[in-house]
């Protein structure tokens, strides 16, 4: 079996990737089922923001934080920790939203509110990781030369999340566009 016939996905090139996704099949969504995804969506997101804002609650009663952090390095801590629970207050809004804007009506607008929510939640989430991330590389590495790691791990994030949905829509357009 050749490699293209064992994982035809990661045989194609870039250029076949895009053609493929040109012609990929798409189904229009009901307003009711496009926001039960919606809502599956922050519910699958929500525990694992949930257990990293836990981790970061209990990691100030550890005796190496205060050790080896500095006042500067503890204060990034606690603005990680704000950011996520603004994430967390934005994966969460939907599901408040909509059992007090009309829980047996459903709209367009809630759709859309509903949306640009979790995607906001996204960018605070992210920051928020990445400013932990530097702080427990720098207590492992002892360094504080390690900032770039958490650069890139930010880059990654804005690649993902941001940038490769968007490639994909503005592919899609200048396709349809010929």
């Amino acid at each position: 079996m050749t490699l293209a016939e064992h994982d035809p996905i990661r045989f194609m090139g870039a250029a076949a990737m895009a053609k493929a996704w040109d012609h990929e099949e798409k189904e229009e969504l009901s307003l009711s089922k496009a926001a039960e995804y919606l809502l599956e969506e922050c519910r699958m997101v929500l525990p694992g923001i949930q257990a990293l804002f836990g981790f970061q609650l209990i990691a100030v009663f550890n005796q190496r934080f205060g050790e080896k952090l500095s006042p500067f390095e503890q204060t990034l801590h606690l603005a990680a920790i704000a950011l996520v629970a603004i994430a967390v207050a934005l994966v969460m809004a939907p599901a408040a939203y909509h059992r007090q804007s009309g829980a047996r009506v459903l709209t367009e607008h809630f759709l859309d509110i509903s949306t640009r929510l979790l995607l906001w939640s996204m960018l605070p989430l992210a920051l928020g990781i990445c400013i932990d991330f530097y702080l427990i590389a720098r207590i492992i590495l002892d360094t504080s030369t390690v900032a770039f790691l958490a650069a890139l791990l930010f880059a990654i994030f804005i690649l993902l999340w941001f940038a490769l949905p968007r490639v994909a829509s503005l592919k899609r357009l200048i396709t349809r566009g010929e």
